[in-house]
């Protein structure tokens, strides 16, 4: 779907955190706004996969300023709206230091006939940092196997995700840098390390649990042996 979606995504349960979340990009890459309450006057943006304009139009509509960007991975269709969003909002960019490249020189990885604005990043994380934005305690976690410096967000018993895993699925592990036994081992961390009903807001599709993908996703099956 290309813009936002015209509603924000019902969650699949209550969360502690306000999560509202987007379709961006052409591909439909979901972009989260997350918020400590309903009311807060600062938000934290994750994966702004394009049309910053709308984006800034919601957080208006919320109240809220963004505080920060959080980035999970270097892969195009996260980024297209990323330039555009830190620089009307003067919000610090925060990715993995090893997937800098992709965002700095994001033009020389975009499939043929798309164009996005570069950006360098103004906070860079290797994982296992705790990032204190919006009133939110978010942990940064390392999760490589879509991508080489994938991160994930946790924060109140929500899982930002990325492309990792995926409400009956997983990502990818055809691409560059990709590894289907590192895949695997960075979902079994997340699911040894948070409860079963940790929701997860994944980077494409409907929002999901720790629980249900380990209970019935197909890709998983290696790890209920």
């Amino acid at each position: 779907m290309v813009g936002i979606a015209s509603d924000a995504f019902r969650l699949i349960r209550p969360v502690p955190l306000v999560v509202d979340g987007y379709e961006l990009g052409p591909i439909g890459t979901n972009c989260y706004v997350v918020r400590a309450k309903r009311g807060a006057e600062e938000a934290v943006v994750v994966d702004p996969g394009g049309d910053a304009a709308r984006l800034r139009l919601e957080l208006a509509g919320m109240g809220a300023r963004c505080a920060a960007i959080l980035i999970t991975h270097g892969h195009w269709d996260h980024l297209g709206g990323v330039a555009d969003l830190a620089d009307g909002t003067g919000a610090p960019v925060h990715m993995a230091e090893d997937e800098r490249t992709l965002l700095e020189d994001v033009n020389s990885f975009v499939p043929t006939g798309v164009r996005l604005r570069p950006y360098t990043p103004d906070v860079l994380l290797q994982g296992d940092e705790t990032l204190e934005l919006a009133g939110i305690s978010f942990q940064t976690l390392r999760v490589p196997g879509h991508s080489p410096a994938h991160l994930a967000y946790y924060a109140d018993d929500c899982l930002f995700s990325g492309d990792l895993v995926f409400a009956g699925s997983v990502g990818r592990t055809d691409l560059p840098g990709a590894d289907w036994d590192t895949l695997l081992e960075s979902i079994r961390m997340l699911a040894e390390r948070y409860p079963p009903e940790t929701v997860v807001f994944p980077g494409h599709g409907s929002q999901t649990t720790l629980g249900a993908e380990l209970a019935r996703n197909p890709f998983l099956a290696e790890l209920r042996a």
